[in-house]
């Protein structure tokens, strides 16, 4: 096989933004993580109660196989599953990867495992742009959680635990059971509204299920931001044929994205996340209309792809059957970028963030990322993908 990364390593890893020397700056990171198949041993199915708010997580849960027994449920229900079909019903929705990771399975997926995959992932987030901030960062997308509960104990990993991040997770109606999630360090982040968006996409006229977009607005440090996090339907069945459900998520993003920013032009948006193409996909440029250059940038084109720079470069995030391809992404609005230091948050640095210790030394997947599973079996590793974040700054503020 090729070995594709130990070339790209020489390749920048990052995409920087000028700032004056000698002036104080407060930073701050925000990144996200492909955690692979973050699942706890517990096999669960999904316990949808209508009868409640469905802007509420509680609407929505993971539960133990074992206690379905004592839930109510109205009906088996055999309809499509979407938040306003279900108004008022009380259903079980089992996951096709249920019975995938316990102990008794194929994986042997046991807690001893489970906990090394925990402090493995959080050694990663502690690491994100801590050369930049001394700190991990403020804010962190998760992509391919089981669910809260595997979020919960992420957080109280004794790397990231001091950090005090706060969860914003909802259950996705995606057939494997995985979610995307945002933690946040509650000192310097404090959300103000979150909610996700379902994206409907067909395949031959038959309803599938993805992830929902996870949408979230707050205060970063006293300035309003929000965070659109992503994982975009695969490129199962091959890329041609799988585009148009990307085409269909970026028409989403884009449509959730543009309706933050009228509502208040002022908001810093950062959209990220694994979104299955590369930065000059279709879905991207067409649909979404991210640019690749801050010269384009413009009214009717307000999105910078920030991976634009570092895919010309040859810089890749994965790769499957030796092709590289830089599907970890992310997107900002036109007003986070300037080439100047000013008094609110602009881009000082984006990267792909590849350490060795998350790059494979041996076997068919050397050089590419460290990921944890190789068919069946734990490897002991990381992820199938590199990390990404950007470096936001500003000038410090003076007594």
């Amino acid at each position: 096989m090729k070995k594709i990364f130990s070339l790209l390593l020489a390749a920048v890893f990052c995409y920087s933004f000028s700032q004056q020397k000698g002036q104080l700056r407060r930073v701050a990171t925000v990144g996200f993580m492909n955690v692979e198949n973050l699942w706890d041993t517990i096999a669960s199915a999904d316990y949808i109660d209508g009868t409640k708010d469905i802007s509420n997580p509680a609407f929505h849960r993971s539960v133990p196989l074992d206690s379905l027994k004592y839930l109510e449920t109205t009906e088996e229900y055999k309809g499509e599953w979407s938040d306003a079909l279900l108004k008022g019903k009380k259903v079980v929705r089992n996951q096709i990867l249920a019975d995938d990771f316990t102990a008794k399975s194929s994986k042997n997926w046991n807690t001893k495992n489970y906990n090394n995959k925990l402090g493995n992932i959080a050694k990663v987030i502690s690491e994100m742009g801590a050369q930049y901030t001394k700190i991990p960062p403020v804010i962190v997308g998760l992509i391919e959680v089981e669910n809260r509960q595997v979020v919960e104990d992420l957080v109280k990993q004794p790397l990231l635990a001091k950090y005090n991040y706060g969860i914003i997770h909802y259950n996705s109606y995606d057939a494997r059971g995985i979610d995307v999630a945002v933690i946040y360090q509650k000192r310097r982040f404090t959300p103000t509204n979150s909610l996700k968006k379902e994206i409907k996409i067909y395949d031959d006229g038959k309803r599938t299920y993805t992830r929902d977009i996870l949408v979230v607005s707050g205060m970063l440090d006293n300035e309003k931001v929000a965070i659109f996090m992503n994982h975009w339907p695969s490129r199962s069945g091959g890329e041609a044929r799988s585009l148009p459900k990307r085409n269909a998520a970026a028409v989403v993003l884009k449509q959730q994205m543009d309706s933050v920013r009228a509502a208040d032009p002022a908001t810093k948006l950062i959209a990220m996340g694994d979104f299955n193409d590369d930065p000059v996909s279709a879905s991207l440029k067409n649909y979404l209309k991210a640019t690749g250059s801050p010269k384009d940038l413009s009214e009717d084109t307000p999105y910078l792809n920030l991976m634009y720079p570092l895919y010309k470069k040859g810089v890749a995030s994965l790769a499957y059957q030796d092709a590289p391809n830089l599907f970890d992404q992310i997107i900002v609005s036109q007003n986070l970028v300037s080439d100047k230091l000013q008094k609110d948050f602009t881009l000082f640095k984006t990267e792909i963030f590849a350490p060795s210790y998350l790059i494979s030394t041996e076997g068919n997947y050397k050089g590419y990322p460290f990921r944890s599973w190789n068919g069946d079996r734990y490897t002991g590793g990381y992820s199938d993908h590199f990390p990404a974040f950007i470096v936001l700054q500003r000038e410090a503020e003076t007594k």
